[in-house]
């Protein structure tokens, strides 16, 4: 074989190898900005419409941005930015005593009303917070006793852990001194999707559910009088109300901080409006 022919191949040789390795090296710079340039938010599954919004818009004009939204409840938000497997934990709720040492920071995004919601053959147009509580105690179990039909309740609920869960019975009185008093008897729902789906298709079944969702599927009933509305809930008249958080570690990047400045800015906010919850600038 002539040194000519020779050199070709051993040229050839290299190049082939240098393809296969994304250029020489160049798989390791690509790989280090895609990681730079992603995002992972997990947690409420009641804010997730909202995020997968932001993100959707978000992509379209950062379009070296990836953002990865996955639910798992207001708990797993939590864990999820404890554990760095999430840059973004989404709560539907405060965040509790015993997690502040995972948050580095905080950030109100919306908010919500938590709309209680019946069955539409319930006959029932008004509950008092004393009454919801009773209900969800297991303490009232026929309609009769609040002004419907002498039918049994079925109590509709989500899982524990969940923000939207732990907002409510807080709020109600359900939840005291730590304790979860949900009746055992209750329907579970994974989902304030998955309560709405069931309130409509159980007759006399009662359930609450994150207001942006509400529609003429289920019925809601107004609570102390004051009907689950937009104005209702930024007036205070509607007691029924939680917020809407991010929650980061102490390793935020500085993509994530844009994307939060954006959520926070007339954008972002105008998109929380959108998809029907109440923007908070």
């Amino acid at each position: 074989m002539s040194r000519k022919i020779l050199v070709i191949l051993v040229a050839v040789g290299v190049l082939a190898f240098c393809l296969g390795m994304a250029g020489c090296g160049g798989s390791d710079e690509s790989d280090g900005k895609e990681e730079r340039d992603s995002i992972i938010i997990a947690g409420s599954t009641s804010v997730q419409p909202l995020s997968e919004a932001m993100a959707e818009l978000y992509m379209e004009q950062n379009p070296d941005v990836a953002i990865e939204v996955q639910g798992g409840g207001s708990g797993q938000g939590i864990k999820s930015i404890k554990e760095n497997i999430a840059d973004i934990g989404a709560l539907s709720r405060e965040v509790k005593s015993d997690e502040k040492s995972a948050a580095a920071a905080e950030y109100v995004i919306a908010k919500d009303g938590i709309a209680v919601v019946v069955n539409k053959d319930v006959k029932v147009e008004n509950l008092t917070i004393d009454q919801i509580r009773k209900i969800y105690t297991g303490k009232i179990k026929n309609w009769r006793n609040v002004g419907g039909d002498d039918r049994p309740i079925t109590v509709v609920s989500r899982e524990e852990g969940a923000g939207t869960r732990s907002s409510f019975t807080e709020i109600t009185g359900i939840a005291a001194d730590g304790v979860d008093h949900t009746t055992k008897a209750a329907l579970v729902q994974p989902s304030t999707g998955a309560i709405k789906k069931t309130v409509a298709k159980t007759p006399d079944s009662i359930g609450y559910i994150s207001l942006n969702i509400l529609d003429d599927t289920v019925k809601s009933v107004k609570v102390e009088g004051t009907a689950p509305t937009v104005d209702n809930v930024l007036s205070g008249r509607y007691q029924i109300q939680r917020p809407f958080l991010y929650v980061v570690n102490g390793h935020i990047s500085e993509t994530t901080k844009a994307f939060i400045g954006f959520i926070m800015g007339e954008e972002g906010q105008r998109i929380v409006e959108e998809t029907g919850f109440i923007p908070v600038n």
